[in-house]
């Protein structure tokens, strides 16, 4: 009955178009005031506290990373290089689409971020080359989506700061701790290039059965430059991935580098950012940070009130206790988490159902990271379809379509990233396998 009284205030609240994160504030005040005698000053005192946490602070870093990568002209430069090496293939500009959303997705961290870094520049590119509008915008919108699944990624950061700290019983009664950030990044290396390899033969199928047009061959010598032109973003990835896996750096820390490593290229090595423009973009940054850690510090407090009432663990009790085994329970999860899709952005999503299902999973023998990876498929599908897809609004921007036709024209890829979904959900090795063989897990 607890469980119904707070998330039906929730959705009540939500109905009436409140803000979610000035929801779920509401909803635990209301509960705790009415239904609880928790004292106010532990309410007050868990909104410090939540957000309190040192892996938080590599969210503004990697979003300032981001915004400076797509400001400074990193992502025309992997474009470029893009290419020359798979242009003259069938549909070759859309499939330098895909692959320059997976380059840039390794260093942004961001759906959004890459689908305006890409996007700007290769829509223009394709109907200028003869592509229909749709193609272009279907690619670059889905392929965009890469953007939370290669690590780095912002979500990843917040399913680990979602469930940091909680401990659940495996089967066996041993106790499970929470996945971290090294672990998660490491984890979608696999997954997010299989996405990226399965969105490349959709590209290529439908370029080759429209006969769409095909860039000249590059030669080799245009190709080393292209790589030259494009390598002072690339070694980003390896700094913040083998500086992690290395030991040298948290990935907090490697978020921090990562910020100050692209300020220098773009203001001081590419020349296409000036110092009269980093305030500008200091202050992006700075609202997008401030407005994810406000949904932080009220989902914190959301998750607050679901361990102050034990309901994490009354939900894993019940679905053990009525037989549900881990495949059934994990396509709810899918089903939940694409309905959740519809109506709330990715962080808001985690944020919520992360320390709720965290329990049960490890209840029914899932590993914390492979429901880590299941949540940011799930997120980068949410993120592909109305009513509320991020990357759907900024696509149609840049391509001034209607969201109506753009949803048309993301289908087929759309249908590519859901059945990737499925595979990722029932083959926990692709999320482990890496992992593991690195002494991670």
């Amino acid at each position: 009955m607890t469980s119904v009284i707070i998330f039906g205030l929730l959705i009540a609240l939500m109905l009436t178009g409140m803000p979610i994160s000035i929801a779920l504030g509401l909803t635990v005040l209301t509960f705790i005031y009415t239904m609880t005698n928790v004292p106010t000053e532990s309410v007050a005192l868990k909104l410090f506290t939540g957000i309190d946490n040192f892996e938080i602070m590599a969210i503004p870093f990697f979003i300032l990373a981001g915004n400076f990568l797509t400001h400074g002209g990193v992502a025309r430069r992997m474009i470029d290089f893009a290419r020359s090496m798979i242009g003259h293939w069938y549909g070759g500009l859309g499939l330098a689409g895909v692959l320059a959303c997976a380059l840039f997705a390794a260093v942004s961290g961001s759906s959004p971020a890459t689908v305006i870094a890409i996007g700007s520049i290769m829509l223009p590119a394709m109907v200028k080359q003869g592509f229909p509008k749709r193609f272009g915008a279907g690619v670059i919108t889905t392929s965009g989506a890469l953007g939370i699944l290669i690590p780095p990624s912002i979500v990843m950061v917040i399913y680990c700061v979602a469930t940091g700290g909680n401990i659940a019983l495996d089967p066996a009664g041993q106790r499970v701790s929470s996945a971290s950030v090294g672990q998660m990044f490491i984890a979608g290396v696999i997954p997010g290039l299989m996405l990226a390899t399965l969105l490349g033969l959709t590209t290529f199928y439908r370029a080759w059965r429209n006969d769409y047009p095909r860039l000249p061959k590059a030669s080799w010598g245009e190709r080393i430059t292209a790589f030259r032109k494009c390598v002072w973003g690339l070694l980003l990835i390896l700094i913040v991935l083998g500086g992690i896996y290395a030991g040298v750096f948290t990935p907090t820390e490697a978020a921090a580098i990562s910020a100050v490593y692209a300020f220098v290229i773009a203001v001081f090595v590419y020349r296409d950012m000036t110092l009269r423009d980093v305030p500008k973009v200091l202050l992006g940054s700075a609202n997008m940070s401030a407005m994810i850690l406000y949904i932080i510090t009220n989902a914190v407090l959301f998750s607050f009130l679901m361990a102050n009432e034990n309901i994490p663990q009354q939900i894993a009790n019940w679905i053990t206790s009525i037989g549900v085994g881990w495949i059934v329970f994990l396509l709810v999860v899918n089903v939940l988490l694409l309905i959740a899709g519809n109506f709330m952005e990715p962080s808001s999503i985690v944020l919520i159902m992360a320390p709720i299902l965290f329990p049960v999973a490890v209840k029914l023998g899932i590993h914390p990271v492979h429901l880590g990876i299941l949540m940011v498929v799930n997120m980068e599908v949410g993120m592909c379809h109305p009513p509320v897809g991020l990357n759907l609004y900024v696509a149609s921007g840049i391509a001034k379509m209607g969201i109506t036709e753009l949803t048309i024209a993301v289908w087929p890829w759309l249908l590519t990233m859901l059945i990737f979904l499925g595979i990722v959900t029932y083959v926990p090795e692709i999320s482990l396998w890496l992992p593991r063989m690195l002494g991670m897990l």
